[in-house]
């Protein structure tokens, strides 16, 4: 078996390498390349040619096109440009869009692997003949004790980005491979500057490479003229505190930036979004303790495991930066073992069972069902 895993040999194994121009896709495609593999590199225009000309500090712009071109030539490999525009567009901004004006606070980083990377780019590599399709991704591949592939957290848990890829299907799973999961990001680094790649000290993406400057609210705004429309903040009391620009500006959990000043509470206790009522334009505020929730509610889950009726024991992330919480897994639902705070529409709920991927699904609400019970 070859190192991807197939019964021959590497100069008989073609690889499609989605590139995105940056360090960890150029590196995971330069070391297949350099291990003897058909590599073909492939990067996906999602901006019209003058528009991702000027994106600046995010994947997929045209700087990083031209980054990805360089690498392919530097190491001797194929390497094409799919225009993506009108499919990125329909599945992963307005996606975005409408996100927002229902109240939610969307990943579109998911979106985009869930539908763009891990759906029409796949499709792609296999009429390309592929055998498989290799990312730049900090996750890890490992065969279970039944033969099938399983998605594991990344030996580097700062750079691990299992939570973006819970929407990875075992049809996927099994034709995707990922070289750099099982090592930290400065060993990728040294590899870049080895080969001598152009991309070798090229910082790491910040931005959502459609959000320049981190500016929700007026990628929203372009899309939907007329979406920051101002409406009331209420206090969960039914007191009206203030006014607020835009429920697109707010998102559950939020304390800072509310402008509704000080004197509302006693002691003068801060106040944080606990809802959002889009059919109302309103934006609902009030103490800590109000945002607790143990029951989130799913849709579109993706399983990678049996989920039995009676639940599953296994730890989920609400957001991507949390540490993982203990909970029981349903196939629509989790039930936290303690309240979480925060839990935001549009999220993802992802389960783990030690290093492995569960799956997971998209959050649409959540309850505290034990006070609903206690009452």
């Amino acid at each position: 078996m070859n190192s991807l895993g197939f019964d021959k040999d590497p100069k008989d194994t073609r690889v499609v390498v989605a590139m995105s121009g940056g360090v960890d896709s150029s590196v995971a495609a330069s070391l297949l390349h350099e291990q003897g593999y058909q590599v073909v590199g492939i990067t996906l225009q999602l901006y019209d040619h003058g528009e991702a000309l000027a994106k600046k500090g995010a994947c997929c712009a045209g700087q990083d096109i031209y980054d990805a071109k360089r690498v392919a030539e530097k190491m001797g490999f194929e390497h094409y440009v799919l225009n993506y525009q009108s499919r990125f567009q329909d599945n992963v901004i307005e996606d975005f869009v409408e996100s927002y004006l229902r109240g939610e606070t969307p990943i579109p980083c998911v979106k985009c692997n869930q539908n763009v990377k891990f759906k029409d780019l796949l499709e792609t590599a296999r009429d390309l003949g592929a055998d498989c399709m290799a990312t730049g991704h900090y996750i890890q591949r490992a065969l279970g004790a039944d033969g099938r592939a399983e998605l594991h957290r990344a030996f580097d848990a700062g750079k691990d980005q299992s939570y973006f890829l819970f929407a990875t299907t075992q049809e996927q799973l099994d034709f995707l491979r990922f070289p750099l999961g099982g090592w930290s990001k400065d060993i990728t680094r040294q590899h870049a500057e080895r080969f001598g790649l152009i991309v070798a000290d090229k910082p790491d993406s910040q931005d959502i490479c459609f959000v320049p400057n981190g500016s929700y609210a007026r990628v929203v705004e372009k899309f939907r003229p007329g979406a920051m429309q101002p409406g009331e903040i209420v206090h969960i009391d039914g007191r009206v505190l203030g006014e607020h620009n835009g429920i697109i500006n707010y998102t559950i959990g939020q304390r800072r930036g509310l402008g509704i000043g000080g004197g509302h509470t006693e002691n003068n206790s801060p106040l944080f979004v606990v809802g959002l009522r889009p059919d109302k334009n309103q934006v609902l505020v009030g103490p800590y303790e109000a945002l607790g929730r143990d029951t989130v509610l799913l849709k579109e889950c993706n399983w990678l495991a049996d989920i039995p009726p009676e639940g599953l024991e296994a730890e989920v992330k609400l957001r991507s930066a949390q540490t993982p919480i203990p909970a029981t897994v349903f196939k629509d639902h989790a039930v936290l073992k303690a309240p979480a705070f925060g839990v935001a529409a549009g999220q993802a709920c992802v389960a783990y069972i030690g290093n492995r991927v569960i799956g997971g699904g998209w959050i649409t609400g959540a309850e505290n069902r034990s006070i609903a019970v206690a009452a």
